[in-house]
């Protein structure tokens, strides 16, 4: 059992079974015959399986690799139906996916780490992917784990970005450092950090502007607000996480690329899987990147953000639904 699974409950598994339900669907539209009335397997057979995990998105790359690691297990291993060979499948999957480790989730998830205080993230991702709103709920739920969360406004290129921001800090409860729109990025991160220590909060998490079309002038931004953090509080930031919309398939693939080859990342998080039948772009983002997706976003409530437990993810999107 994986660190998350112990503390995964059953209302979060139903959430989570909930907004990966279309994914499913769309799945077990094409998996259902493989894992009835067969007892071997062929290339047929293998060949359905390739449709049906392109279908979910989980891109060409990664399937290609999920065929060829579980024909080698099936060549070594023995199965007897295939319920043993779902699960070969599942296992198969699992061993692809990075290993969930990080400062922030050693223990009970939204638990900090006692050494690292207060606890700085960085939050990056272009326009759109919800990125904002992956802020809110972060900084709701770190509160209801007891923790003082403090928000920065850094992406001050976007009036909107500012207000999206100061109505998720108030839904949430928790302060926010901002400026005027056109104020230096790298200011706002500084005062945020140094308002957090002379109030001895335990979280911040800071907003960035993402502008892929100009890669030289992002990158130098984060590595600005990166050094002016690490100025004041050496060591941090302590967390950069990039924000993906899960929605849009591989083109979110494709951003996380482009950020990594701008900016050092610590994790993701892919929101938006609720409104897709393709949330099969969370195994290829894993293991294209192997960076660990910290968290996944399956809807609009503010809890419905959720860390991310590869095991129960894939347990979800190879269970067939009671209804399907």
């Amino acid at each position: 059992m994986s660190l998350w699974s112990r503390f995964f409950s059953k209302e979060k598994q139903a959430a989570l079974d909930s907004g990966l339900q279309k994914t499913r669907d769309n799945l077990w539209n094409r998996l259902g015959k493989l894992f009835t009335g067969k007892s071997t397997i062929d290339d047929e057979w293998l060949d359905e399986l390739e449709e049906a995990l392109i279908s979910a998105d989980v891109g060409i790359d990664t399937t290609v690799e999920i065929l060829n690691r579980l024909q080698q297990r099936v060549a070594q291993e023995r199965y007897r139906n295939m319920d043993e060979l779902q699960e070969l499948l599942e296992q198969t999957i699992l061993s692809l996916l990075p290993v969930q480790s990080s400062d922030a989730s050693t223990h009970q998830p939204f638990q900090l780490p006692a050494d690292k205080h207060p606890y700085v993230m960085l939050i990056v991702g272009v326009n759109g992917v919800g990125k904002t709103t992956t802020i809110g709920k972060l900084a709701y739920q770190y509160k209801q784990a007891g923790y003082q969360v403090l928000l920065g406004a850094a992406d001050t290129f976007r009036a909107a970005a500012v207000e999206q921001l100061s109505i998720w800090s108030e839904r949430a409860g928790v302060p926010l450092v901002k400026q005027g729109m056109g104020a230096d990025p790298g200011a706002v991160a500084f005062d945020t950090v140094q308002s957090a220590i002379a109030r001895n909060m335990d979280v911040v998490i800071i907003d960035t502007a993402g502008r892929l079309h100009n890669k030289k002038h992002l990158m130098e931004e984060l590595g600005k607000i990166k050094r002016v953090i690490g100025k004041k509080l050496p060591g941090a930031p302590h967390e950069v996480l990039l924000v993906l919309d899960g929605s849009t398939g591989q083109n979110a693939l494709e951003q996380a690329r482009q950020f990594m080859a701008v900016t050092e990342l610590t994790g993701l998080v892919v929101t938006k899987l609720d409104g897709t039948a393709k949330g099969g772009v969370v195994l290829a983002i894993a293991h294209q990147c192997q960076l660990p997706i910290r968290y996944i976003g399956l809807g609009e409530k503010i809890t419905d953000l959720q860390p991310f437990d590869p095991e129960s993810f894939v347990r979800s999107l190879f269970t067939r639904s009671t209804t399907g």
